[in-house]
């Protein structure tokens, strides 16, 4: 089997925090080293890049100067720490790193890293010091709040009038949201103080990953480099699940705090651990030494609390409700292994009234494609699989007797291909889903083998910016058979097809130290020879966009690969489109100029893309007032319509039986109207508070969070309008039904 990905950014979820490297303890002024096996790891990723990557590129001179370019903007890609002269000061390098890589000399990368460190010491320290004065809040001046695309600061008073303006709009939010002068110097000094805490955690891995993704993403923007923990953290999200204790940490004022506990996990079943408390020591074993873990690194702390199945873990506690001079309490657990379930597949039924009738529409939300890729290859039965999850789903929704089923791919950056090839397969009956291109120009078909369907009636695909890859593969393969609707934005426009491939292949030893690279082995095709490289997945029928198009999504990229078309797949269309969308686009068109939140929603993103396009923020007080005081008239508005009575016309969520809580509120109006209530004034609709997500409290973001969940989703419900609207056709002219549904009426 392939163990392929397609993903346009893979995000590592929270139970395995963020790639990083073992707890370092670092001075100020402490000078990072290449560890000895990293100029290895170096040479041989660089063999591997320039021979096996679908675009091969040979490291010269060329590629020198591009990962010269590229190492900076990531360090420092809001231009606010290094300047021209920084710059300057390693120009003779910026040509001669491909001979540093194959030399095996990362002298210049960690020198440069080193004062990337002086710099943001200095600017830290400049903003501390600018707290002790005082700022001028009538004047007319404004500061630029996204420097991507600005000039580096050329002296060094321009570089201090940056960071006194950036300093200035961090305290004027603060004044705008009621905090005054003591309570804004103390707020902001800690924030400082913290940002240089945090950057003086980063190691030498830390250092040689961003180094490497600076030369791995010269080539192309989806190859990257990852080392030893990151891969572990990558195979993680993959499988979905993680031997531990089933917390999820987070980190506050040099705590490691517990955000959240996965119900049936260790952590949840043994009772002595609540939300809040606070872990302060790790011990491994019944009796082996506890490790102090203050002030380390949130992955550094999993690191120790992961570990092997039925193996046990100590931990400290401060528990939260303990007042204010707590005593430690020790909480043994014995781990296990932890399913991930938050990024599993789930179902809700929504209704929706058609005049007399009401439509019952199933709609299963993926966050990602992902499969147990080992336990599958070893032959477990029960391995853990996107497809298999969402096919039971689709046999509840059977007996739930829905009438169209819609999947939320919304913000799904992709995963396993086999899983996108085989998800398609639950919906048609056989027939290949998507081509592949390999470097030598050799084109593969990857198709459904697979006899019959876990699902014949229409089905929709809701999809926006942030769907890429295994995404756009599904989402266009039903769109190519005509199987189903595809609603929402273009998606990213992912066309490519990665690979994991080990470095340690090229060392000896059994523990991972050379990290593998994620690299870009093939290109993808629709099976009616187009790509969805750049340009994406197109709706056919689309909703509004938030996306920043010039900045997110593939077309952003300097060095993406373009677009192509290759010979179509030969296969047979499952039903035809065509003459249906336009009748229900029209009906959309005619209902979204009624619905004040959909009207509200393209208002709000007319002015964030104003907003977006201007990049500028005024630092006059009275200005900004008055920007504040509109905001939360809009805030107030929509609060308003959150709170109020949903009309008739609205999707009703179908209560799970199995959720007493949702239970409850379906049955009695007056129940949903509080959950909205709830929503708005726990942080659905918030103003700036000027403070950022660990200066908050955890409850505080907890409801905030909770209370976003909560809020009307006014792009799903329009999907779910969609394809009720697209049932109640269908039902209505049988012509058009077998056109459509020929699955149903081949019966």
């Amino acid at each position: 089997m392939k163990k392929q990905m397609l993903l346009a950014t893979m995000a590592l979820a929270v139970l395995s925090a963020h790639a990083g490297a073992a707890q370092t303890d670092k001075t100020p002024d402490a000078v990072l080293k290449p560890a000895p096996q990293q100029p290895q790891a170096a040479l041989w990723a660089s063999r591997v890049l320039s021979r096996i990557h679908y675009k091969a590129t040979p490291l010269d001179d060329a590629m020198s100067e591009k990962i010269f370019d590229r190492y900076f903007k990531s360090l420092d890609g809001e231009k606010l720490f290094f300047s021209q002269a920084d710059i300057d000061q390693f120009a003779n390098a910026k040509s001669r790193l491909d001979d540093a890589i194959i030399s095996e000399n990362l002298t210049v990368p960690f020198a440069i890293y080193n004062l990337y460190q002086q710099r943001f010491s200095e600017r830290m320290g400049y903003a501390r010091e600018l707290l002790k004065g005082k700022f001028d809040f009538t004047s007319e001046e404004s500061y630029q709040y996204d420097r991507e695309k600005a000039d580096w600061v050329r002296t060094e008073a321009e570089m201090k009038d940056l960071w006194r303006k950036r300093v200035k709009n961090d305290w004027l939010r603060l004044k705008l949201a009621g905090k005054d002068e003591k309570a804004i110097r103390e707020t902001l000094d800690k924030r400082y103080e913290g940002y240089l805490s945090r950057s003086r955690k980063l190691n030498n891995e830390d250092v040689f990953q961003i180094f490497m993704n600076a030369y791995a993403m010269s080539i192309e923007p989806h190859t990257n480099y990852l080392g030893p923990r990151a891969s572990e953290n990558f195979d993680i999200q993959m499988r979905l699940s993680l031997e531990g204790i089933g917390a999820v940490l987070q980190t506050r004022d040099e705590y490691t705090v517990i955000r959240e506990i996965v119900v049936g996990s260790p952590a949840g079943l043994s009772g002595k651990l609540k939300v809040g408390d606070r872990i302060v020591a790790v011990g491994q074993g019944e009796s082996g030494p506890v490790t102090d873990i203050l002030g380390w690194r949130i992955d550094d702390v999993v690191a120790q609390i992961r570990g092997t199945k039925d193996s046990t873990v100590r931990l400290q506690v401060l528990p939260a409700d303990a007042g204010t001079d707590p005593k430690p309490v020790t909480v043994a657990l014995v781990r296990k292994k932890i399913s991930m379930e938050e990024q599993s597949a789930k179902k809700t039924i929504m209704e929706v009234r058609d005049g007399t009738a009401k439509r019952r529409i199933g709609v299963i939300s993926l966050p990602t494609f992902y499969q147990d890729y080992e336990a599958r290859s070893k032959g477990d039965r029960d391995f853990k699989s996107a497809t298999r999850d969402v096919a039971r789903l689709l046999a509840e929704l059977k007996k739930d007797k829905v009438e169209n089923v819609l999947i939320d791919l919304r913000n799904n950056g992709g995963g396993s291909l086999n899983e996108a090839v085989e998800l398609t397969g639950l919906f048609i009956d056989k027939g290949p889903v998507v081509q592949q291109r390999n470097a030598e120009g050799r084109v593969e078909v990857e198709s459904d083998t697979n006899p019959g369907l876990a699902w014949d009636g229409p089905v929709g695909v809701l999809i926006n910016r942030g769907s890429a890859s295994a995404s756009e593969i599904f989402a266009a393969a039903l769109q190519d058979y005509g199987r189903g609707l595809v609603i929402g934005e273009a998606s990213f426009g992912k066309g490519t097809v990665q690979s994991l491939y080990k470095l340690d292949r090229f060392g000896q030893g059994e523990k991972p130290r050379y990290g593998e690279l994620k690299i870009t082995v093939a290109q993808f095709f629709r099976i009616n020879g187009g790509t969805t490289q750049l340009r994406g997945v197109t709706p056919d029928i689309k909703l509004p966009s938030m996306a920043d198009a010039e900045n997110f999504g593939e077309s952003s990229y300097d060095n993406a690969l373009p677009y192509t078309v290759i010979k179509p797949a030969v296969y047979i269309p499952a039903g035809e489109l065509k003459e249906i969308v336009p009748m229900l686009d029209k009906k959309h068109e005619a209902r979204v100029a009624k619905d004040k939140d959909f009207q509200y929603l393209q208002e709000e993103i007319a002015l964030v893309k104003k907003q977006r396009k201007e990049n500028l923020i005024s630092l006059n007080e009275a200005a900004r007032r008055k920007e504040r005081d509109q905001q939360e008239s809009r805030a107030k508005l929509r609060e308003a319509r959150l709170t109020a009575a949903p009309s008739p016309d609205d999707p009703i969520l179908v209560p799970d039986p199995k959720d007493a809580l949702n239970k409850a509120i379906a049955a009695k109006p007056a129940g949903a109207k509080a959950a909205r209530q709830a929503a708005a004034m726990k942080g659905a609709i918030r103003t700036d508070d000027g403070l950022q997500a660990d200066e908050r409290s955890l409850a505080a973001e907890l409801d905030a969070e909770k209370a976003a969940k909560a809020a009307k989703d006014v792009l799903l419900n329009e999907a779910v309008h969609i394809l009720a609207d697209e049932v109640g056709l269908l039902k209505t002219d049988t012509r058009l039904a077998s056109r459509v549904l020929p699955y149903v009426n081949d019966k």
